[in-house]
Parts: C-alpha cells; sequence; structure tokens
C-alpha cells in the first residue's frame, strides 16, 4: 500500500499584517488656541460610587443679642398670662430633675432659668421702668443660680410641692459630705456595709484595679477583693475630690439632694412682693 501525503501548496506571497494609523492634520494657518477647540476632547472618566457630598460648613448658632431678646420678650408675655411669679434658687442643681418640675407645671405654668440680668430687666429694676406695678421688688432676688416660675397655682400648693420635693443624687467633687462613710475590713462587698451581708454580694473582682486607682489599699485574694483594715472614705463636712466621689458611686452612696427653694414671689392680685424665709415661715414686704 503506497503512502500518499497531501501537502498543502505553500503560497508564494507572504502574508503581512498592515496597521492603519489614522492622522488628523490640522491647517497650519490656526493659531495655538484655535487647534486645540478643534481636537477632540479626551474621554471623561466614569463616576465613582463611593463618590459622597461632605458639607464642610457649619450651622451657625443663635446670636447672644437675638437669644436675649426672645427671653426678654418671652418673660413679660408669661407675666401677662399668670397670676403669679416666683423667685426660686436651687441646690444640687441637675439638669434631668429640673426637667421634671418643668413639667409638673408644664400645663398652668411657665420655668425660666438662667440670664438673671435678662429676666430682672424684662421685669423692672425700678418703679419707673417695672413691667407690672410691684415686679421690680423681684429684681434683688435675680442673683446667682435662681429661675423665674410663673404660675396660676395658688401660693400654698407651690409652696407645698417644692417643700417635699426631695431628689437624692450622686455627689460631685467640690461638694462637702453629709456624713461619714466608712468601708470595713476584710472582704468588700458592693454596698460596703450599707446592707447585711446576706442581702449584699461581695465587690467584682475586675473592680479592685479601679477603686486601689482611687485610693482604697485593697488587694485580691482568692479572686475577692479584701481590705486589709477599714477605710474611710469621707468625713462629714469636708470637701471631696473626684476619686472620693466615684468611690462613693461604686458603693451606692448618694449624699446630693436636689431641691428647690422658693426665694420670694409676686401676686397680680395683691401687686405686692413676698419674702418667703427657709425656716422662719412667710414674710410680707410691703412695697412703699
Amino acid at each position: 500500500m503506497s503512502d500518499v501525503r497531501h501537502i498543502r501548496p505553500q503560497s508564494s506571497e507572504s502574508h503581512t499584517t498592515v496597521r492603519t494609523t489614522t492622522r488628523t492634520f490640522l491647517p497650519t494657518n490656526l493659531s495655538s488656541q484655535q487647534q486645540q477647540q478643534q481636537q477632540p476632547p479626551p474621554p471623561k472618566m466614569p463616576k465613582s460610587k463611593r463618590q459622597r457630598i461632605v458639607h464642610t460648613s457649619v450651622v451657625q448658632k443663635k446670636p447672644s443679642k437675638e437669644k436675649s431678646a426672645s427671653l426678654y420678650a418671652a418673660v413679660q408675655a408669661a407675666a401677662d398670662a399668670y397670676q403669679h411669679i416666683f423667685v426660686f434658687s436651687v441646690e444640687n442643681m441637675r439638669n434631668t430633675y429640673l426637667k421634671d418640675v418643668r413639667q409638673q407645671f408644664g400645663s398652668d405654668g411657665r420655668l425660666f432659668y438662667g440670664k438673671t440680668k435678662v429676666m430682672a430687666k424684662a421685669l423692672g429694676k425700678g418703679k419707673e421702668d417695672e413691667y407690672k406695678p410691684g415686679l421690680s421688688g423681684l429684681g434683688k432676688f435675680l442673683e446667682g443660680n435662681v429661675g423665674l416660675l410663673l404660675t396660676n397655682r395658688g401660693v400654698q400648693e407651690v409652696l407645698e410641692f417644692f417643700a417635699e420635693y426631695r431628689e437624692l443624687d450622686f455627689a460631685r467633687a467640690g461638694s462637702k459630705a453629709t456624713r461619714t462613710f466608712t468601708v470595713p475590713a476584710g472582704v468588700v462587698y458592693q454596698r460596703a456595709g450599707e446592707l447585711a451581708v446576706e442581702d449584699d454580694s461581695p465587690l467584682p473582682h475586675p473592680m479592685e484595679v479601679m477603686v486601689r486607682k482611687w485610693g482604697m489599699p485593697t488587694r485580691l485574694d482568692k479572686g475577692k477583693v479584701v481590705l486589709d483594715q477599714e477605710f474611710t472614705v469621707v468625713e462629714e463636712g469636708r470637701e471631696m475630690n473626684s476619686s472620693q466621689t466615684s468611690l462613693l458611686k461604686v458603693f451606692g452612696v448618694a449624699m446630693a439632694e436636689f431641691r428647690v427653694q422658693i426665694l420670694a414671689y409676686w401676686s397680680a392680685g395683691s401687686e405686692e412682693v413676698t419674702e418667703v424665709e427657709a425656716d422662719a415661715g412667710v414674710e410680707v414686704i410691703q412695697e412703699g
């Protein structure tokens, strides 16, 4: 059997790849600026999906003069709407409890706190510029941390409400201790002797580093926080620092009492100012 091979004849012409380049010829008599205008613009990059608009502008605060003018007008408007105006002071100020007082009088009263000079000016500093007869008598009480309460409730009802309103909170640095607090020796409990041992629980061992940082000479013994001798945290009548108030908070000891003291009030019926003394009842001041 013969061996037959099919051989493809090769072409005498060589295969050559030709690349065509298109060039744009601009007239030579055009200026460089005109040539740039006639050239096609470069392709634009696709817009990033991560692109975000970041506003760097800051919200402008209301000018102080506008705030004062608004407070001035609000005090005078409230003086027209309510029969009694009380000046009060606050001990151990806490915004949470003052907000609660505001809500208690929300339906039939208005409370203002801060900017005493503006409030005094709104009521009147003297007889010649007082907003209503007798209101200038409240001016001498509008000093320090005081506020105004305007309401239609009876005077006796308001005085009784604030005489009973008390809220305990944790003390802050700079305040004075109302009593001496001592942690007994031995295993340190969460209430540090304020409760019976069977009703209390040992202080968690991760707290040992923290209380030692605040001045308690504690140590760990088999996973329990221990004091070798009793430790006095605060003494009655002495000013407390931040470490002492932090320790009191750890042991749940509240020594700050939020209370509101009525200093004086004005009534539309009598057009007179009445001063309220803390422990001496009520004394009427006649405005001459």
